[in-house]
């Protein structure tokens, strides 16, 4: 993708191009990697230092990048486009080891639509600023979009209009996830696709705390409840170490029964960044499933 680029990682941090500006940020796991180049980190337009947990801060190196620190910046995502900040967290509004999914749901889109001549219906949970959702929109699914957090969901709607998908069968909920996912279920709601990709830890609507090693497995159940009979494809990605490639395949197949097994392709793995020079970056995991057909 031309408007994403990682640069080098190691001690600690990673440098990457976000479209016009090179950003420096932490990159827990890496402390004893070696840098490539220390040259390379001359380039940063901005690096942020601090515990992302509870703020840090941003300092800007050229009037450019300081600019976009209060309006932002847009990039080319394929086939949408997404508006980036320097948020307080250290996160700039994209994901984008989630890149290749983007691509996969796009893909999983085309097929049912190819083979069924009509929309799939997805849910995105934990949708963030919406790449997957606008991944999906632009293949021509209708879209469920669903995050607890109002600032992020209005940031994902303003990213739909720069992308020319304003007018797109996408749904715009602010609310809890697992509360949304039962109350589709006594309305009788069908789905064919599914994405998650849920924190290690958050808070949902009201005072609801999230906890990814007590609450993955009950949501991922009842989505799949949810979807009995309907589901074409399901995306299950993780940020948490403990939460590999093949502990979210089995959660996902632990969930669905022995006939529905032999019915879908599973997969999973590690989600990776690659520099130009080749030297990859494990940025989370993976499990994703899809109907043979």
């Amino acid at each position: 993708m031309g408007d994403y680029e990682l640069l080098d990682f190691g001690h600690g941090r990673r440098l990457e191009r976000f479209g016009a500006f090179v950003l420096d940020r932490p990159c827990p796991g890496t402390e004893h990697i070696s840098l490539t180049n220390d040259e390379f980190w001359a380039m940063a337009d901005a690096r942020y230092e601090g515990d992302r947990s509870s703020a840090g801060d941003w300092s800007t190196a050229s009037a450019a990048m300081s600019e976009a620190t209060s309006e932002g910046w847009t990039i080319n995502a394929g086939e949408f486009s997404l508006r980036l900040h320097l948020a307080p967290s250290g996160q700039v509004g994209m994901f984008p080891e989630q890149m290749a999914n983007w691509r996969w749901i796009a893909e999983r889109v085309r097929s049912y639509r190819k083979a069924y001549q009509t929309s799939p219906r997805v849910i995105n949970l934990f949708a963030y600023t919406g790449g997957s959702t606008l991944a999906a929109a632009a293949a021509g699914a209708e879209v469920a979009h669903v995050d607890s957090s109002r600032s992020v969901v209005n940031w994902a709607r303003q990213n739909a209009t720069l992308s020319q998908l304003a007018d797109a069968p996408i749904r715009w909920l602010v609310e809890d996830a697992r509360r949304f996912v039962q109350r589709e279920a006594r309305r009788g709601k069908t789905y064919h696709g599914i994405v998650l990709d849920p924190p290690s830890y958050g808070h949902g609507g009201g005072k609801r705390v999230w906890k990814i090693e007590n609450d993955l497995l009950p949501l991922l159940s009842e989505c799949l409840a949810l979807v009995t009979g309907t589901l074409e494809f399901l995306l299950l990605t993780s940020h948490s170490p403990e939460f590999n490639g093949p502990r979210l395949a089995a959660l996902i197949q632990q969930s669905l029964t022995s006939n529905e097994l032999d019915t879908f392709l599973t997969e999973h793995g590690e989600l990776m960044l690659t520099t130009p020079s080749g030297r990859a970056l494990s940025s989370g995991h993976f499990a994703r499933i899809h109907r043979q057909t």
